[in-house]
């Protein structure tokens, strides 16, 4: 049967990751996957990952996360910023992958049709602790308990003054193409942090949520006929409900994550049709 498939954070800098995108294949040759964001924090290896799963899949749809949005110095292309996102569109596009700045595709196969809509939306510091009040008192107390997001050294947010700011252009660049889509169709909303705070109660460290998205994009579902929202970010596999919108953690994770799991690693999740429950 045709599916809508969906991974990401897939960190193929380790080699028993590596390993599972190289054995990742479709089970229909029309089966699409959707990719959302941390393949790699270097170019090459995005590109080498992406090109894979592009030759297997009939569509391969990705959003950026923060680990390729990194300058890191192990990385030769030592772009920031703007720069690097456009960069990195560009191998897609070369590639053939479709990007957040691509026209929307729409999936016609079983549980369509869907507007497939990938989103690039960085977070502004707003999943915050109760009684925290700003953005600097989130970030002391963050420094303060030693829960700091590498994203503080790695990810530049140039030209842009700051990452708020960034975050701020792309809810507002990603709102207008979300308004003039076909109307009446339902989304899949694809990107690389939830949406909602809610995902984010469940982590150890709540500091952290802090750089896990932003609460502009809290109605989205609702607002934008959401039929699933599909992230990642969190390192949670999961399926939540919000607002009776389906959501779906769709995470691989670092190798000591998965590697204690009794469920095989490396397997996306079916986006479309909607898996049935478990009775």
């Amino acid at each position: 049967m045709t599916s809508l498939l969906a991974i990401s954070d897939l960190h193929i800098g380790y080699r028993e990751n590596r390993r599972i995108v190289e054995e990742l294949r479709p089970a229909s040759a029309s089966d699409w996957l959707l990719v959302a964001g941390d393949v790699s924090e270097k170019v090459a290896d995005v590109e080498w990952a992406l090109r894979l799963l592009a030759d297997r899949f009939a569509k391969v749809v990705w959003v950026p996360g923060n680990h390729e949005l990194w300058t890191h110095p192990s990385d030769p292309v030592q772009l920031r910023g703007e720069e690097r996102y456009r960069h990195l569109v560009k191998v897609c596009g070369d590639l053939g992958v479709v990007t957040p700045e691509d026209p929307y595709p729409v999936w016609d196969g079983p549980g369509g049709p869907v507007t497939v809509a990938p989103l690039f939306v960085l977070y502004d510091y707003t999943f915050r602790v109760p009684g925290v009040a700003s953005a600097e008192e989130a970030l002391a107390l963050a420094y303060e308990k030693g829960v700091v997001c590498t994203d503080e050294m790695f990810l530049h947010p140039d030209p842009h003054p700051s990452r708020p700011a960034w975050c701020s252009a792309r809810v507002a660049e990603t709102e207008r193409r979300l308004a003039a889509r076909t109307p009446g169709m339902p989304t899949v909303l694809v990107n690389h942090y939830p949406l909602v705070r809610q995902p984010t109660l469940v982590m150890r460290h709540q500091e952290f949520a802090i750089w896990c998205g932003t609460e502009q994009t809290a109605d989205w579902h609702v607002r934008f006929d959401a039929q699933t929202v599909v992230y990642g970010h969190l390192h949670i596999p999961r399926t939540t409900w919000h607002d009776g919108v389906r959501f779906e953690e769709v995470s691989l994770g670092y190798p000591r994550e998965w590697q204690p799991r009794t469920t095989p690693p490396g397997r996306p999740r079916q986006i479309l049709p909607a898996p049935q429950p478990v009775p």
